[in-house]
């Protein structure tokens, strides 16, 4: 699919989330914190290699000058059969590895394509008492975000890549995994993006960030905190209003302007 223009990532009002905000940063986690622990399909069916397969790997390592003479004198001789199973059992060594890797070396933060839904706004916009930021995928790192694949079951795993591959096909294979969820989380229409280191916090520009949508719930103290970190840095951000409709069941936004209060005493409006 397509990236979309903006993405969107949802906050409940914290010392953290405003410090998040001030320094124009976005922060990237391990996955391995991740509340689902079936987000990212860390342990995939490792499959067996087909017959042609085998003849790949097996070729890899005899012509591999790395390779020990007896473990080719080995290959040569075991049939296929018991070279699918020794391939499988050691590639499924090597995909756990590397995958486990991936998991505690990598960051990771999540973004949606919408802003209004109800469970994304009770799960992570602080139960509608928070906010919601909007950016533009033209700018960095917002560009490089994936797709989150929703599917039905645990997915399959070749092990080509992770006994013939090179270290970056490994890698980009693991990548996938994290990039995976169950089908109950469909209506996050996520979208994720990795930082190849964890813990970090990545400065965006500030012409990235380009609405804030405040929950329905919000206190008037908590939108003028945010309004005044943004008057500050980011003044041409805009800024949308939440309310719960009264007629269906979803969160409508309408565009508001902010003054200070000593602008609005200063131009006699308090």
């Amino acid at each position: 699919m397509k990236l979309p223009p903006k993405l969107y990532k949802y906050e409940a009002f914290s010392t953290q989330a405003l410090e998040n905000l001030k320094a124009q940063g976005i922060y990237f986690g391990s996955p391995l914190d991740f509340n689902d622990p079936y987000d990212c399909a860390t342990n995939p069916v490792v499959l067996q290699p087909s017959p042609q397969e085998v003849e790949s790997i097996r070729q890899h390592y005899l012509t591999d000058e790395t390779t020990p003479q007896e473990a080719k004198l080995k290959f040569e001789q075991m049939p296929v059969d018991e070279l699918q199973e020794m391939f499988q059992r050691i590639g499924a060594e090597a995909i756990s590895s590397t995958v486990e890797r991936f998991g505690k070396e990598r960051g990771i933060t999540c973004f949606s394509e919408i802003n209004n839904d109800l469970l994304m706004w009770g799960h992570y916009g602080g139960k509608y008492k928070g906010f919601c930021l909007e950016f533009s995928t033209d700018h960095l790192p917002f560009s490089q975000a994936d797709q989150v694949k929703y599917v039905d079951r645990v997915p399959d795993a070749s092990v080509i890549p992770y006994l013939i591959g090179s270290d970056l096909e490994a890698t980009n294979a693991a990548k996938d995994f994290y990039l995976i969820k169950s089908k109950s989380w469909l209506y996050e229409q996520e979208w994720r993006i990795v930082h190849k280191n964890v813990d970090t916090l990545y400065h965006y520009e500030a012409e990235a960030l380009t609405g804030v949508y405040f929950g329905p719930e919000i206190t008037g103290e908590a939108l003028e905190i945010i309004a005044l970190i943004l008057r500050g840095q980011n003044p041409s951000v805009k800024l949308f209003r939440g309310k719960r409709s009264k007629s269906d069941f979803k969160v409508e936004f309408t565009e508001i302007g902010y003054i200070t209060h000593l602008e609005a005493r200063g131009r006699g409006l308090r």
